[in-house]
C-alpha cells in the first residue's frame, strides 16, 4: 500500500490550474513528482523578465523551494524532462 500527499509551499508559484506543485508518494521509499515550473516570482506573482539566465534561475529557485518543502534538495533529483 502507498500514500499520496500534496506538497505545497508559498515559496514557489501557486498552481494556476487543476494540479499541485508536487505530489509525494510514500511506499517503501519516498518519491516526489514536481509539476512543470515557469519563471514566476512567488513574492510578486509576476513572470520574471530578462535574460534566459535570469528566467532559468527563477525556475531553479522554484524547484528548490518545492524540494525543500518535501524535505529534499537537488541531490535527490534523478530525472528532469
Amino acid at each position: 500500500m502507498f500514500t499520496k500527499e500534496t506538497v505545497l509551499t508559498p515559496n514557489a508559484p501557486q498552481p494556476i490550474g487543476p494540479y499541485s506543485q508536487a505530489i509525494r508518494v510514500q511506499n517503501m521509499q519516498t518519491t516526489v513528482f514536481i509539476s512543470g515550473q515557469v519563471p514566476i516570482n512567488p513574492a510578486t506573482g509576476k513572470l520574471v523578465e530578462g535574460t534566459i539566465e535570469q528566467q532559468t534561475q527563477q525556475v531553479m529557485d522554484n524547484l528548490l523551494a518545492i524540494l525543500k518543502e518535501a524535505n529534499m534538495d537537488f541531490s535527490h533529483v534523478l530525472k528532469t524532462t
